[in-house]
């Protein structure tokens, strides 16, 4: 009987206790993750039905947007007006954004690879633009861009891949 006594209470002391309107801090832990995966999801099929050589990376544009506290969209999109998502850039270069065209190379920098050019993309919008006051996709877009549509394009791709939604090959389609 004392026995019992001791494993009822060590497993009382495993099993939490929460106050009133708490919750379990591993379901909102799931439920983020969920949401994540939802993020990831969305990319890696918008970017996969534009035919986007790195469709899958969306995991890793997600990552690098939440280390950097960057919208999840903005990089996949800034690449969209640059390059077609990927599918035109200079060979070897990995560099769908256009980056560093305007710094004395002729087609900008090149990258390692996919990671790599997000990872540069990223980290360059977020500390040489955003953290000196370039907040808006505007504001950018005047500093990155030479033409004035930049902005309304990076906005465009960004509600398109927001708004996207793959077709679900799971429904039947019954016409009566």
């Amino acid at each position: 009987m004392k026995y019992i006594a001791l494993i009822a209470l060590f497993l009382s002391a495993l099993t939490p206790v929460f106050a009133e309107g708490e919750s379990d801090a591993a379901a909102s832990l799931v439920a983020h993750a969920a949401s994540q995966d939802e993020r990831v999801e969305r990319l890696t099929d918008f970017l996969a039905s534009q035919n986007s050589p790195f469709a899958d990376e969306a995991s890793y544009f997600v990552a690098e947007a939440d280390r950097l506290n960057l919208d999840w969209k903005l990089v996949a999109a800034i690449a969209g007006v640059e390059s077609t998502f990927g599918k035109h850039i200079p060979t070897g270069s990995y560099n769908a954004w256009g980056w560093g065209v305007f710094t004395g190379t002729q087609w900008g920098v090149a990258f390692a690879n996919w990671r790599d050019g997000i990872t540069q993309v990223s980290e360059g919008i977020k500390f040489n633009y955003i953290d000196k006051g370039a907040e808006t996709i505007e504001q950018i877009g005047r500093i990155y861009a030479a033409s004035p549509a930049w902005s309304w394009k990076v906005h465009f791709f960004l509600d398109q891949i927001e708004a996207f939604a793959p077709n679900d090959s799971t429904q039947l389609d019954i016409t009566i």
